[in-house]
This record gives C-alpha cells, structure tokens and sequence, in this order.
C-alpha cells in the first residue's frame, strides 16, 4: 500500500507458514540496527495519489479507447477487442446486470461510478483472491479475525510473543492489525467477506477506512506521542539523520516545504486536518467524471440514469469489438 503498515508490508500480510514468518521476523530483528543507522536517499511516499483510468487522450471524436479502458479496466478492454459486436452487446449486458445493485433495471451515477472504481482497483481483488486460500483455512469463503491471527502469528500469539526478542513490539503490531480489521468489518461479526478483507489489506482504496488510514499515518510519524507531526519527525520519516554528515538538499528542500505547504496555520507542526490534507489532497475524482460523462452521453430520455437499452444502444462507447474498429477504420478511409 502507499501507506506503511508494519505488520503486512511483505511479511505479514503473505506468511503462509508460521517457521518462514517466524524466521523472517529473526532477520528483521537483526538487520534492523544497521538499516535505521544510515541515511535514506529514497523518499517515502505516503500520499495517496489518484489514478488515471487510461493511458489514452479521452477524445471521443477520435475513439473510444479511453472510455474502454475506464469502464472495463486496461486488461479486459483487450478482450473485447477479439469480440464481434454481437458478442460484445451480450457480454456488456451481463456486466451491466452486475452493475445494477439494487436490480431496478437502471444504472445510476452511484452506481456506475462504484463499478468504474472497482474495475480499476482490480490488480488488487486479484491479488487478494491469489492469496484468500493461506487464509481461510476453512473453506468458508469468508476469513475470521482467527484465521488471518492464527496464520499470520501462529502460535506465538497465543505464548504471547514470549520467545521472540521485541514481544511488545510484535503485541503492538497484532493489536493495530485487529483494530484495522474490526475496521474493515462492517458488520462488527470479525468475520471478513473478501471486500472486507480487501479494505483491510488495502485501506487506503476505501473511503470508510481513510480516517484509520491516517490515524496510523501519525502513529508511524509521531514519536513523542503529542497527535501532532513537526518538521524534525516529518523529515525523520523519510531521513535518518546522521551528524557527521550534511543532510541533501533534498532534505532541506522538504524541510522548505513543509513551511511552506504542509503546515497549513504556520503554528510549526501538522494536526490531524493539515496531515489528511497533506496524504489525502483533494484530488481530481476520475471514477465520478467518467461516469457523468457516460451517463451524458447515453442517457437519451434524460432522466439522470441509464436503462439496459440506453447502454446497449452506445454500446460502442462502453466496449469495443473488432468489427467496429474496422468500421471506424472504414468511416476513416471513406473521408479520405
């Protein structure tokens, strides 16, 4: 994620067998000093950043590849490019089935704008899918709290980390995941349906999971425990400072700027607004203008939704086909 979490950045959130987990939590314990003792020349980057829905100009007057892209994801838009356009129309009323939630026989803004995230979040459903089965031990399609504890900490959670050199730190780290999973669990039974599940693996994608988000954001950053960031933690997340030696100038670019833009009422530290502000900016929201557009452009009798028909008569904006690439090619060449 583009937040650090601790306790699943590459251990945690993979451990299929409790003696690699163990040993791999040894090896960090000991490289542990040498690494925090030298300087970092990489920055980290906690902020959240929005993502484009295309590689390609969104320029209708072109084609429709952009729209493509948007609505099915960059992979599954290279399917349809092998369709007829008979087979694309079935497939997108299927999708189109699968968009409308409320099974009211109309797409909404909401509900075109939750799908349009959803295809472009994809990468991670598959990732979290490859690796459900080291996790519901059960088979029933859902992970408990149990589960995802007993696989990730084995039994050491259970010895209270009693054998391990850092125990408080690893009771930290369990408590923090347990609070984020209760997080991630709507309906409060720490049992976590794969959606869940993905919110807690990848809180950052959630929007009822950014308040958490931050709140660990100021625990990673936050040293002397006081709620709020000062410039010398601000940079000791991204620097280790070593006294022999002159800090970049990068270093004191960001000290520049966290003057200048992160400390918003200049009072010489970040509060829990100003540090939202800073790794979740106001952003340009892709998901919500593209679903406007497609509801705009297809949304004959303008009632603000958009029915099967409605969708399968633009279909060509929605999904392509190989036929209608060639049509478009055609149109080209008859103007020429």
């Amino acid at each position: 994620t583009l937040f650090r979490s601790a306790p699943r950045t590459g251990v945690l959130s993979h451990s299929c067998s409790k003696m690699r987990f163990l040993t791999t939590l040894c090896l960090l314990l000991l490289a542990t000093p040498w690494v925090t003792s030298k300087p970092t020349q990489e920055k980290k980057d906690r902020i959240h950043h929005g993502k484009d829905l295309s590689d390609h100009q969104h320029d209708d007057s072109k084609d429709f590849q952009y729209d493509h892209e948007a609505f099915l994801g960059k992979e599954e838009a290279k399917t349809f490019d092998q369709l007829t356009p008979e087979e694309s129309k079935e497939r997108l009323g299927k999708i189109v089935n699968k968009i409308d939630k409320n099974r009211d026989g109309h797409i909404t803004h909401g509900e075109l704008k939750e799908w349009i995230q959803h295809t472009q979040n994809r990468y991670i459903y598959e990732n979290v899918n490859k690796h459900w089965a080291d996790y519901d031990k059960n088979e029933d399609d859902q992970i408990s709290w149990e589960e995802y504890k007993n696989t990730t900490y084995g039994y050491y959670a259970g010895e209270e980390f009693n054998d391990l050199p850092d125990k408080e730190t690893y009771r930290n780290m369990m408590k923090r995941d347990e609070r984020r999973f209760k997080q991630a669990d709507k309906d409060g039974d720490l049992i976590a349906t794969r959606d869940e599940f993905t919110a807690f693996l990848h809180p950052e994608e959630f929007d009822y999971m950014k308040d958490l988000v931050l709140t660990e954001t100021i625990e990673d950053i936050d040293k002397n425990g006081d709620g709020v960031i000062d410039v010398n933690e601000y940079i000791g997340d991204m620097y280790s400072t070593d006294s022999n030696e002159p800090e970049p100038d990068w270093v004191k670019t960001e000290r520049q700027q966290f003057s200048d833009f992160r400390d918003l009422n200049k009072d010489g530290k970040m509060d829990r607004s100003e540090i939202s502000h800073w790794i979740m900016p106001p952003d340009y929201d892709h998901a919500d203008v593209e679903a406007k557009h497609l509801i705009y452009e297809s949304d004959k009798d303008k009632d603000g939704k958009l029915s099967m028909q409605e969708i399968l008569d633009q279909y060509e904006m929605f999904v392509s086909s190989t036929l209608t690439d060639y049509g478009h090619l055609m149109r080209q060449h008859e103007e020429l």
